[in-house]
């Protein structure tokens, strides 16, 4: 009896069909079962939103409300004369419990103007004037001999407003100069974009070069800083002898901690050495691949113009999000209850204030009042408005991870059909972008929606595990802490995995049109066949566009500093308001930067995983020649029987 034939660990090789011409066109829906369930998500979210309109109260977006829900500066009321809210703590508004409740977890007064002095109660009890101005920034009723109100964090607010009127101004002054400065970075990464198609290869080795010498110079520096210390008193004390120090420069006395770094530093120079000796070729078909995406991008440029589409989907999205979750946290109405000093049945109970007098409970209990006590409700809607808010939190991540992956997709179909044309140019479909875009909505919403569902629900844990850390922080549990610190690490872990899976899934549902799952094992089944390789191509090109990011950002902003600072004082450079226009220019430089990198990112994962079917496929025969590129084949050093003709027209 023959032994069974054991299978490969990581699934089959791709093997040679003379049919195949990359991305298939006959292909059917997938993963429809997600798609309709997308569908009713999405129109169950709509529900959500009209019903957070209809029960809103846009009065509490236009005035400021305290702590007690009354409306700051309304005509009509007691606090007409009070337009503006002064918070005792306004940094704990930076708080995760803000995104699901919209309230900060801070008492709020509504006052007649903000602090301009600063006062503490031991130097307000010394003047009666200073008193005066102090008790007017307290809550009503509080004895100011007795609490100390935070006068302090009120000149925050002051000096808030001030810097947002300047910031104002500027940009009404250097609107044009932030545009122009925007326009010259999209210039500048088509540039960088351009210039890897011809100096990728001087870039990547001059980057190792640089990492080896500055790695050589810490070994140097290590050694010098021991051989200085040796024989002075104190220097040959161990670490072990030493233990546990809160001061690090201690550790930096001795001389074994020098020791030890050299040590370390040496072993990481060797890897780093010997990792160039044996991955020399898998570099250099790295920067073959970083060349080819550059060409690609050439050949498909309205590819460079899709980020637009994406950023203004996302943009309808969170303009959504935001919009319900402000109608949301609005739409529950202010709840009253009994206070009282004695005894009474009645305590605690809801009341209304207009017939409170009316009733028997202020008869029976004297000193009782019906006063604010929280905003909510007792209908069903009010009961369940927090799972409102997780819903439209969770409908947000969805639809963000949605529109990602649509533009995933569509660019991954389009570069497909550029490497699997045999003659490039000519065999290049027209409108690449506008054909995947249209078999990604057609064929595979449910597989989008697959693989953006999982990755959104991550995400959800992520922020109730944020949402726990917040309710912890008072707590002394050390043992709950540190769980939940172990699980926000592990979940952060899996989201990066899960990214990555979801983007090369992506690439093979362009490619193949098969479902998520599926399009998700052959990927990761692939790469794990060729590991190394992906290993390096994912670190050299994250390195090499970092760069053209780093290069992109320095250029404009320096180009914007020296704007300001032309005919003007250097010190002009560090006004609050010009370093946040800078600031503006240097944010919206690295977004446009982001923007076309990740185009061109996606570009060569593409090119990656159909180079990695390309060799599996075919051999270089005339009956099964290669689709890559003549650089490729002569980086692999493969030989291609119909090479001559079909790379003429390149």
């Amino acid at each position: 009896m023959e032994p069974e034939e054991k299978k490969p660990k990581y699934g089959d090789s791709r093997t040679f069909d003379p049919n195949f011409k990359g991305p298939i066109h006959n292909r059917s829906c997938t993963d429809v079962l997600c798609c309709l369930l997308f569908i009713l998500a999405l129109l169950a979210y709509f529900a959500v939103g009209l019903l957070a309109w209809s029960q809103g109260d846009p009065r509490k977006v236009i005035y400021p409300t305290d702590s007690r829900g009354q409306f700051c500066g309304q005509i009509g009321t007691p606090l007409e004369k009070k337009p503006l809210l002064f918070y005792f703590n306004i940094m704990k508004c930076a708080s995760p419990l803000v995104l699901l409740e919209f309230q900060c977890p801070t008492t709020q007064i509504c006052v007649e103007k903000c602090p301009e002095r600063f006062l503490t109660l031991k130097k307000a009890i010394l003047n009666k004037e200073h008193m005066q101005y102090f008790s007017q920034f307290c809550k009503e009723g509080v004895d100011t001999t007795m609490f100390l109100c935070f006068c302090r964090k009120s000149n925050i607010v002051v000096e808030a407003r001030q810097v947002a009127m300047r910031i104002f101004e500027d940009y009404t002054q250097s609107w044009h100069w932030i545009l122009l400065g925007l326009v010259i970075a999209m210039v500048l990464s088509l540039l960088f974009i351009i210039l890897l198609r011809f100096l990728a290869g001087v870039m990547v080795w001059v980057m190792i070069i640089l990492v080896i010498l500055v790695i050589g110079y810490g070994i140097f520096h290590c050694y010098m800083q021991y051989a200085a210390l040796k024989g002075q008193p104190g220097s040959d004390v161990t670490i072990k002898d030493l233990g546990l120090q809160t001061d690090f420069s201690i550790y930096l006395q001795i001389q074994q901690t020098w020791l030890a770094f050299m040590i370390i530093l040496c072993i990481v120079e060797v890897v780093i050495l010997l990792l160039l000796i044996f991955l020399r070729k898998r570099i250099l078909i790295a920067i073959a691949l970083i060349k080819e995406a550059s060409k690609a991008v050439g050949h498909v440029m309205s590819s460079l113009f899709y980020p637009v589409l994406t950023f203004a989907l996302v943009s309808v999205v969170i303009a959504y999000w935001a919009v319900t979750a402000v109608f949301l946290s609005t739409s529950s109405e202010p709840v009253y209850k009994v206070f009282n000093t004695t005894e009474c049945e009645y305590s605690r109970q809801t009341c209304k204030p207009e017939t409170f007098n009316r009733t028997n409970i202020s008869a029976q209990c004297p000193d009782a009042e019906c006063l604010f006590a929280f905003y909510g409700g007792e209908t069903y809607y009010h009961k369940y408005l927090i799972l409102f808010q997780f819903y439209n939190l969770f409908l947000f991540f969805w639809c963000v991870n949605f529109v990602t992956a649509l533009g995933q997709v569509t660019l991954a179909g389009a570069f497909a059909s550029y490497y699997w044309a045999f003659k490039k140019p000519d065999d290049i479909p027209a409108f690449p972008i506008f054909s995947s875009l249209g078999r990604a909505l057609r064929y595979h919403t449910g597989s989008l929606a697959f693989g953006s569902l999982i990755l959104s629900i991550i995400q959800v844990i992520r922020v109730i595990l944020e949402y726990l850390e917040q309710k912890l922080k008072v707590a002394e549990n050390r043992v709950a802490k540190f769980f939940l610190t172990c699980l926000k690490c592990c979940f952060w872990c899996l989201e990066k995995c899960i990214r990555f899976l979801n983007r090369n899934a992506y690439i093979m549902i362009a490619i193949y049109g098969k479902n998520f799952c599926t399009s998700a094992k052959d990927a990761f089944f692939l790469l794990m066949r060729n590991i190394v390789r992906v290993a390096v191509l994912d670190k050299v090109t994250d390195f090499l566009l970092f760069l053209g990011k780093l290069l992109i950002v320095g250029i404009v902003g320096e180009c914007r500093a020296c704007v300001y600072a032309s005919g003007k004082n250097i010190s002009r450079l560090f006004h609050c308001r010009v370093c946040f226009s800078l600031q503006t220019v240097v944010f919206g430089t690295y977004l446009i930067a982001h923007g076309f990198f990740s185009v061109y990112a996606m570009c060569v994962d593409t090119l990656f995983l159909c180079f990695l079917e390309d060799l599996e496929r075919n051999d270089g025969s005339a009956e099964r020649p290669y689709f890559m590129s003549q650089n490729l084949l002569s980086t692999l050093k493969k030989p291609n029987e119909k090479v001559k003709t079909a790379w003429t027209t390149e």
